[in-house]
């Protein structure tokens, strides 16, 4: 079976190498590629790269080499056609007939292209041309230059009916092929075809090989719509394309971030300010497509919109869009803007450096959500508390992957706690049972992360502390993973530092933990752990978190030791238990209050 070009370049773009290999080697982004231990031969030490930029994975020590089709064919053993066929349906695509009809669909589609570049070498001499004088020193008006209108190629579309008709037919483009790419429109009731695009500067919208598949046209002067896409065509998909796009890739494949941004005129100002891996969306929220495309470019992508309503609106709709998405190490960002500012008027207003010191401070996006949800009010109440923990915890289980929900799930229980704390001491309060067990809780899951922290940050006095590492239970699955693989490492290893227990544990699959770990202010900035802590320091704040979690332990076999069976206590029962009470109140023998003596087990 014949696949066309077209087909398999579409298929490329859609399916993510990267993603297609991770789901059989386990990978470790560094810098623009991907590494891990090649599946294709036994090693320990990784050599197998996949470059997501250029389309391949390779491996330095058997000389594998190929594409993602190329790799289902060979660890699937599949043919081309099948693992063509099998990815296609993975990213929902409908496989072509190889018949006379899809070849002659093919070669219209190549058609288009040229097209559309005629289009746009039309729309770029006219806005020189004496029509587009108005445009350019619109352009001009903007702080655009020629460097920056022709790295855009942007262009100005005349106000007549039919110029560019009349411009391309030298080229032998007709009107079907016109109506076809979406730049001329055929009325319904049998009119002449017009143009689709009028006195408007014309802004080409590119696939990520620099190819024009559609345009962006803001209208000169008064009129609606302001901005106005090209129609979806055999080319174009607005919500799987996003502008910009083939522009910014270089710069973020090496820098690893890049900026989205709300229109055009956004990302061009960007890169006139130094910023040249910026994008945008064409007029929509984010869509799933264009998600999975900025995660090619970078792990974090920086989302910067408007600072007004509907600025807020888009951010909150691409933070709740990205949730089932969400994976170990790709997230969102959102950087705020000042209100009534947008990244144009920004840089303009108060220079590159106030734009750049506003993209550096981009909250994470359980931060974002968290002040969708409480609105940057402060918690008073444990009611107020209850009721965003209900928000919160919505929006975290709508995410699919497991390990990056249950952090989730676990970075809002502490913010909460954190916040609930602070309004205690803002304003006493009496608060609620079940409010104290959830602030106990996470105490504990708190002090639990100390231990982890500790042992990362001061291993030479491991040896003090495993015994104590290996007896406490951990609620918390990734953190109780984390720490079995860390007294695993540590033991395996010789000569190992702070930075090589990390890089092990990541290699193990923990990279999010790790981040969630010491990306938590409470151990980032706990000065009594940190490596410049004494050991005395350390040796103290590890008694007191290591007996916080011994007393929690011991109350919860006092509480289970009182719930009695049928059968009532033995003896043994009744002499441990007294022991767990005696422990837990840590008084001499004359002090311990009086217990009621227990119903002895019958025979």
């Amino acid at each position: 079976m014949a696949f066309s070009p077209q087909f398999l370049d579409e298929l490329r773009t859609r399916v993510g190498l990267a993603d297609v290999i991770g789901r059989r080697v386990r990978l470790t982004r560094k810098g623009r590629e991907h590494l891990g231990l090649c599946p294709f031969h036994k090693e320990k030490t990784p050599s197998f790269t996949v470059n997501e930029e250029k389309g391949f994975y390779h491996c330095f020590g058997c000389g594998e080499h190929g594409s993602a089709i190329d790799f289902v064919m060979k660890t699937e053993g599949l043919s081309f056609p099948e693992a063509v066929e099998r990815l296609a349906a993975e990213a929902g695509m409908e496989v072509p007939v190889d018949s006379p009809e899809e070849r002659e669909r093919a070669r219209r589609r190549q058609t288009l292209f040229e097209v559309m570049e005629a289009a746009a070498a039309f729309y770029a001499r006219a806005l020189r041309m004496p029509e587009g004088k108005a445009a350019l020193d619109y352009l001009r008006g903007r702080g655009l230059d020629d460097p920056i209108i022709a790295r855009f190629g942007l262009g100005f579309a005349p106000d007549t009916r039919g110029a560019l008709k009349g411009a391309v037919a030298r080229a032998g483009i007709d009107e079907d092929q016109l109506v076809a790419a979406g730049l001329m429109k055929r009325p319904d009731d049998g009119r002449d075809p017009f143009d689709y695009f009028r006195r408007r500067i014309m802004f080409p919208i590119t696939d990520k090989r620099g190819r024009t598949i559609a345009f962006g046209g803001r209208i000169l002067g008064e009129g609606e719509p302001k901005y106005l896409n090209s129609p979806d065509t055999p080319l174009f998909n607005k919500g799987r394309v996003l502008y910009g796009l083939a522009q910014a890739a270089p710069t973020a494949h090496k820098s690893g971030e890049v900026v989205v941004a709300e229109g055009y005129m956004d990302v061009i100002a960007l890169n006139r300010a130094g910023f040249e891996a910026a994008v945008a969306p064409l007029g929509t929220a984010l869509t799933e497509d264009q998600i999975t495309l900025l995660w090619r470019l970078a792990p974090e992508p920086v989302v910067c919109f408007d600072g007004d309503a509907a600025g807020a609106r888009a951010q909150a709709r691409a933070a709740e869009r990205v949730l089932p998405l969400l994976k170990p190490g790709f997230s969102l960002r959102f950087a705020i803007l000042p209100q009534g500012e947008d990244p144009d008027s920004l840089i303009e207003g108060q220079g590159r450096d106030a734009l750049a010191r506003t993209l550096a401070a981009a909250m994470p996006l359980s931060d974002a959500l968290w002040l969708l949800e409480s609105g940057g009010r402060n918690i008073k109440t444990p009611e107020e508390c209850a009721a965003l923990d209900d928000r919160l915890k919505k929006h975290a289980l709508r995410i699919d992957d497991a390990t990056v929900r249950s952090h989730f799930l676990s970075a809002f229980k502490d913010r909460l706690w954190r916040e609930l704390r602070g309004a205690g001491r803002r304003q006493p309060t009496t608060t609620a049972t079940g409010v104290e067990a959830a602030i106990h809780v996470d105490s504990l899951l708190l002090a639990q992360r100390v231990l982890i922290a500790i042992v990362i940050n001061h291993l030479g006095l491991f040896d003090h502390f495993e015994e104590d590492l290996g007896s406490v239970a951990y609620s918390d699955g990734p953190l109780d993973a984390l720490r079995q693989d860390l007294i695993t490492v540590i033991n395996e290893g010789q000569e190992l530092d702070s930075h090589r227990v990390r890089e092990a544990l990541r290699e193990r699959g923990h990279a999010a933990t790790l981040r969630g770990l010491f990306g938590d202010p409470l151990i980032s900035r706990h000065r009594l752990i940190g490596s410049a802590a004494s050991a005395d320091q350390v040796r103290a704040t590890w008694n007191e978190n290591f007996a916080l979690l011994q007393d929690s332990a011991v109350r919860a076999q006092i509480e289970a030791g009182r719930t009695v069976g049928a059968e009532g206590y033995s003896d043994e029962d009744w002499q441990r238990q007294r022991a767990l009470i005696k422990a837990s109140q840590d008084k001499p023998e004359s002090e311990e209050p009086e217990v009621a003596p227990p119903r002895r087990r019958t025979p």
